[in-house]
């Protein structure tokens, strides 16, 4: 059996894997040059590694790190202390840390007393608001409480934290930069049922909260052990192969036409995987398909906006202490960090945190940070940017005035994550679809977790899963 998938994101790329591991003959078609999708990492002329996004692996993310075992890459993560850090302006720190040796769900409760992020009254609503959510009935009963939260899918996190006596303070110093960093979207636009998504898995695995980085890019680290694992298989990737048109007959699919190099292609297959984002799917899904309430609800969806910053100073931006920021060895914040402070909800010093291929001899800090909401950025020059999240910096940590910048990059993407608004659970089509060899994958799709390296992989495995159900009734279903 033959199976031709649209997309080299880690969507496309787990849904290989798993038809790979069951047999098929697998061909994969990506329009962009590089694989990795949203996850996508390469180097400029100079050497450079650039990146799309800040890409963190928490620890729940099982069905990632099952494949990265599978591929031979999850040695290649480095795991952070777990703590999630808040950087305020004037360098003053809150965290919220999990260290406690009673474990989940007490080392949450642990961590939310005990922050400085919070005022103790906002201590106090905080508690109240989570103390009356699914999360508690979800400590003896784990399904039940996650269909609590999928019908709290309507509501915006911030309206069903303040009906539940949660206070604004905790909404802008500390949740606010959490929804940025999850969704690209803040808590008065995210829906309830993300957030508490999240929330749910960090209350029953002690874990799960704890996150890691990536030794260096994500091409090396990631990408190219899934590459190796699937062309030493004999499965194929073409890159610069965009899809022109789908030809079907009836409820059936019988060729692509690529254009690899700009010349027309035709291709057939006995199974067609889409593993696109958002706006790809609705490009590519065929008119007429719209009849079909499943393929016409996806174009009730839609993406967010994002821009990625990338900045190397001749010092250690992170380094608190600055008779400490112009030593030779990496020295700072070796985490994810979060802030309520700046535009850009969340960065991390790569320089000190993935030092395989963004620490260089003689340089300092590789500051990336995310840009959100992105709106505000796409249009705007990359000189204007550079010079807004530099002051921002500066704020944050103001002995980084005595730094120069030495480099800088933005990557702008006008669509990004798929917007995960209230309501919009329901639009979400099932791996499967009318058209009998036709197939969806995609964080976007249904599956229990956000747009995220852990969702597209659920996606794909979801997507494998219903091929095989297709082809062989036999195969059961999974959760």
């Amino acid at each position: 059996m033959k199976a031709a998938i649209v997309g080299a994101g880690l969507a496309g790329m787990a849904t290989a894997v798993e038809l790979c591991d069951r047999g098929w003959e697998v061909e994969l078609y990506e329009s962009r040059p590089f694989v990795g999708g949203k996850v996508a990492s390469w180097q400029d002329e100079q050497g450079n590694h650039i990146e799309m996004g800040l890409h963190v692996f928490f620890f729940n993310y099982a069905n990632l790190f099952a494949l990265m075992q599978k591929v031979g890459a999850l040695d290649n993560l480095l795991p952070k202390q777990h703590t999630h850090t808040f950087v305020n302006k004037g360098g003053k720190l809150g965290q919220l840390d999990f260290r406690f040796g009673l474990g989940a769900p007490f080392n949450g409760l642990k961590a939310f007393f005990t922050t400085s992020q919070l005022t103790w009254g906002d201590k106090l609503r905080n508690a109240i608001a989570l103390g009356t959510s699914p999360l508690i009935r979800g400590l003896i009963d784990y399904d039940g409480a996650m269909g609590d939260i999928r019908a709290l899918d309507r509501v915006s996190f911030a309206d069903w934290f303040r009906r539940h006596g949660g206070s604004e303070g905790s909404l802008r110093r500390l949740w606010d930069p959490i929804a940025y960093a999850l969704g690209f979207i803040d808590t008065k636009n995210i829906s309830a049922r993300c957030m508490l998504t999240i929330f749910q898995m960090f209350a029953s695995k002690t874990e799960a909260s704890k996150l890691n980085l990536l030794k260096g890019s994500p091409d090396t680290y990631l990408h190219q052990p899934i590459v190796k694992y699937l062309t030493d298989r004999g499965t194929k990737i073409h890159t610069r192969c965009p899809v022109k048109e789908i030809h079907y007959e009836g409820d059936r699919v019988t060729a692509l036409t690529l254009l690899p190099d700009g010349q027309e292609k035709n291709i057939t297959a006995d199974a067609y995987i889409a593993a696109c984002d958002v706006p790809g799917i609705q490009r590519l899904v065929p008119a007429a398909w719209r009849q079909y309430p499943e393929f016409d609800r996806i174009y009730q969806l839609s993406a967010v906006p994002v821009a990625t910053v990338q900045l190397r100073f001749d010092g250690w931006v992170t380094e608190l202490n600055p008779a400490h920021q112009h030593q030779k060895h990496a020295t700072g914040l070796d985490n994810l960090l979060y802030t309520a402070d700046a535009e850009f909800s969340c960065f991390a010093d790569l320089a000190l945190s993935s030092p395989a291929d963004y620490y260089r001899e003689g340089e300092g800090s590789l500051l990336q940070a995310v840009l959100t909401p992105g709106d505000p950025f796409i249009a705007m020059a990359q000189e204007q940017i550079v010079e807004r999240v530099l002051a921002q910096v500066h704020e944050l940590f103001p002995s980084s005035r005595n730094l120069k910048l030495l480099w800088s990059n933005v990557v702008k993407l006008a669509q990004s994550l798929y917007r995960e608004a209230p309501g919009m659970d329901v639009y979400r089509p099932d791996q499967r679809t009318p058209i009998a060899n036709f197939f969806l994958a995609g964080s976007y799709t249904q599956q229990d977790y956000i747009d995220s390296m852990e969702g597209a992989t659920l996606s794909g495995r979801r997507c494998a899963q219903a091929i095989a159900q297709a082809y062989s009734p036999s195969v059961s279903a999974l959760n």
